[in-house]
């Protein structure tokens, strides 16, 4: 219940923020007694899209620390708790970041995660099973592992291709609507029923699509930060993290909407592997030795 209300919140928030955008921006209403209004509308698609997908960017620490349920390491309790600051500060010096907030969060599985809208002034998370399943060489592993995500800047880049991908979705969508409204329905006074459920049809189906673009994205970028914890504290140990992951993969992860921030998800095969946030674990290992990134194949 707590992770929909956080949900609810955040999606009103960024609705709230989006329609004064609107309004400050004197954007006119994309449909107009004539037809539709090209200019506004794309100009309303990327306020949505570009804006939607920055604003949740903008508040995705906060919203990460209550879907999780994570606490931020302020003061250290234990002596793992100033192991983990310290662990974090070494590799954001050694990848030339600010230090992030380091916090756990109480799960079973094990997993971690990066995200903020700033390079140096992100959030790193870990869970307590992983702290307490995985020795601390693996641990460090994949601490580089974040740490590389935040130094590429994978937050943001997901951010803007997220942006990109929604504002075709919200533009062709209206103009789908539209046509079939207006060519097929031969609806010629307003724009009828027709118009909204073809626009919610087509928004729904391109979105499909559209988020196969945004998954492959960030399967890429999986193995760019396995790549570049590698360079933070050696092969060895990164293939080491991964492999013990393996054990792991099938365990529940992180909330729907935290999912392509963790560093492993759930294995998918055939088309489904279209749709996965993360690659397989074995693809991950063989590319750290060595091999080319795989290419699909269902």
């Amino acid at each position: 219940m707590r992770r929909i209300i956080y949900f609810l919140v955040t999606n009103f928030a960024v609705l709230v923020v989006l329609s004064i955008v609107l309004r400050v921006l004197g954007i006119e209403p994309y449909l107009t007694a004539y037809g539709l209004n090209y200019s506004s509308l794309l100009m309303f698609a990327a306020v949505f899209g570009m804006g939607g997908a920055f604003v949740s960017l903008a508040l995705s620490k906060w919203s990460a620390k209550r879907l999780t349920g994570a606490q931020v390491i302020t003061t250290p309790a234990n002596e793992t708790e100033r192991w983990l600051l310290r662990t974090v500060g070494e590799l954001a010096s050694k990848a030339g970041i600010g230090m992030p907030e380091v916090a756990v969060y109480p799960a079973d599985d094990v997993n971690a995660f990066a995200t903020g809208m700033k390079r140096d002034s992100a959030l790193v998370a870990v869970s307590t099973g992983m702290l307490r399943r995985m020795d601390r060489e693996r641990v460090r592993a994949v601490l580089a592992h974040e740490v590389a995500h935040i130094r590429n800047g994978d937050m943001v880049t997901l951010a803007l291709v997220q942006g990109v991908v929604n504002t075709f979705v919200i533009f062709f969508a209206r103009v789908i609507g539209y046509t079939v409204d207006r060519v097929i329905l031969r609806n010629e006074r307003g724009h009828g029923i027709g118009f909204w459920v073809t626009t919610i049809i087509a928004e729904m189906f391109l979105a499909i699509l559209a988020s196969i673009v945004v998954f492959w994205f960030s399967r890429r970028r999986e193995y760019r930060a396995d790549g570049g914890a590698a360079d933070l504290v050696g092969k060895k140990p990164m293939i080491g993290a991964l492999e013990s992951l393996k054990a792991f993969v099938q365990q529940p992860h992180l909330p729907d909407q935290m999912a392509a921030f963790g560093i492993s998800g759930s294995k998918k095969r055939g088309l489904a592997a279209l749709f996965a946030t993360h690659p397989d674990l074995d693809d991950r290992i063989r590319t750290l030795q060595g091999a080319p990134y795989p290419d699909y194949k269902p």
